[in-house]
């Protein structure tokens, strides 16, 4: 399978995912997420905080958010994949459906001080199901303006 055969068919993959509500949470390619959020666009983007910025991705007619993680936070890998595990089975109305993640690294060629070292660039994602209407600390501390 080529890499545009491949990307199709996680796109669909994901999107049959969004119209099935009993679909388990999977892993995710990075080259998937990038497409779906046009390169983490700045133009897509829908929250930020202090450890992560919140996207908003198309897949086919349905829409999803894609939690990046900082690369400057330092969290331990058995952290987030105890994040993971914890979104898996976390499964009620009221809370936002979990879809998948993504956990690459990458080798990358840096010049720090005049002198060029291979450095891992790690990338942990977080892929949920889009909700419309904001922020829910919004609507728990009663600030929204209609």
């Amino acid at each position: 399978m080529d890499s545009k055969t491949s990307a199709r068919h996680n796109a669909d993959l994901l999107e049959r995912m969004l119209l099935d509500g009993r679909a388990e949470p999977t892993y995710l390619p990075l080259s998937l997420l990038e497409d779906i959020t046009n390169c983490f666009c700045v133009d897509q983007e829908i929250g930020r905080g202090g450890f992560a910025v919140v996207y908003k991705g198309k897949v086919g007619k349905g829409m999803v958010a894609v939690k990046k993680l900082s690369n400057t936070f330092k969290l331990p890998e058995e952290k987030f994949h105890k994040e993971v595990e914890c979104l898996t089975k976390a499964k009620h109305k009221n809370i936002v459906r979990f879809l998948g993640y993504c956990s690459e690294t990458h080798g990358r060629i840096a010049n720090i001080d005049g002198k060029f070292v291979m450095a891992d660039t790690r990338e942990w994602l977080l892929c949920f199901e889009y909700v419309p209407n904001g922020s829910l600390d919004k609507y728990i501390t009663g600030m929204i303006i209609t």
